[in-house]
């Protein structure tokens, strides 16, 4: 798979050596001559230019991209970069990242955004995970399709403690994706029992978010 990436700072650069390590073919793109350390990630194409011309976009051949992931600073230029990946070269997923909180309402689709990544949203959702027991908690959405991967842990008072997955009817537009339990990632096939301190995540809407703990947790 080809992948664009424009921004070539610190999480750029990072992302890259991801990507290459799992067998992706990757294009660094970045404005600044000082961003361009070829030496740093030396399998990566590298293109000094800026993402938000179409000149630039065109010597990149975006159009050969299967992902556009925008990851420089500036929230202006990831979202001027999405757009025109979307829209002027129909590249199929478009990855963005969110800088400041304050902007976040505005990378979705109608900017050519699929998925949305804001690190202090991440980081909070994880941090709430590692303490909250009993509660829905969200750890990431999916813009494209308005569900999000929710994470409930189970306490001791939980309703649906000794049943088996076929015994919990789910809230419409939501599923158990996997069970985290003592460390080992368990597929919830129908006959899994439920116990005390399993971590459970689901893909979920919001509405069914709401749901998800009654089915799970004694009122």
């Amino acid at each position: 798979m080809r992948i664009a990436i424009a921004g070539a700072g610190n999480v750029g650069r990072a992302i890259a050596r991801e990507l290459l390590d799992n067998g992706h073919q990757v294009l660094l793109i970045d404005r600044d001559p000082k961003s361009l350390k070829m030496d740093s990630v030396p399998d990566a194409e590298w293109l000094l230019a800026d993402a938000c011309e179409i000149t630039s976009l065109d010597k990149a051949k975006l159009d050969t991209c299967q992902v556009l992931v925008a990851a420089t600073g500036d929230d202006k230029v990831n979202l001027v970069a999405s757009l025109l990946a979307k829209t002027e070269y129909g590249v199929p997923r478009v990855v963005a990242r969110i800088n400041h909180p304050k902007n976040e309402w505005m990378f979705d689709s109608s900017w050519g955004v699929d998925v949305a990544v804001s690190t202090p949203r991440i980081i909070s959702a994880l941090v709430e995970e590692a303490v909250t027991v009993g509660d829905v908690v969200r750890l990431f959405s999916f813009r494209q399709g308005q569900a999000s991967l929710v994470e409930l842990t189970l306490p001791d008072n939980s309703s649906c403690l000794g049943l088996t997955v076929e015994e919990i009817t789910l809230p419409e537009n939501s599923a158990l994706a996997a069970i985290v339990r003592d460390g080992r990632v368990i597929t919830p096939k129908l006959h899994e029992v439920f116990t005390a301190g399993d971590e459970l995540l689901f893909v979920a809407t919001a509405e069914a978010e709401d749901l998800l703990k009654q089915c799970f947790i004694a009122n």
